[in-house]
């Protein structure tokens, strides 16, 4: 944390896949666009999920197409696990 504002993780990676920070107040225009793709992030999740129940539900899946559906999977993982870290560093501390 800084005087000026608390450190927010962003919702995308930098160089190497190191995570990228800023220094805000919550209320600056990089804030919103953070918050915006991190809704697009999590909808993006939530409809992968309703394509894997689909897929996972058809027997005639093939193993490439499970395949893809995991690496899609993972990367939304990967993606709604950071927003979860974001958001959490950003809770007021207890009592």
């Amino acid at each position: 944390m800084t005087r000026d504002g608390a450190l927010r993780l962003l919702p995308w990676a930098g160089e190497d896949g190191k995570p990228c920070y800023l220094v805000t107040d919550g209320h600056g225009p990089l804030s919103r666009v953070a918050d915006n793709v991190e809704s697009v992030q999590l909808g993006m999740a939530a409809q992968l999920l309703d394509h894997a129940a689909d897929l996972l539900g058809d027997e005639a899946a093939s193993a490439v197409q499970l395949r893809y559906l995991a690496a899609r999977l993972a990367e939304a993982l990967r993606d709604v696990h950071r927003v979860a870290e974001s958001r959490g560093a950003r809770l007021p501390a207890p009592g």
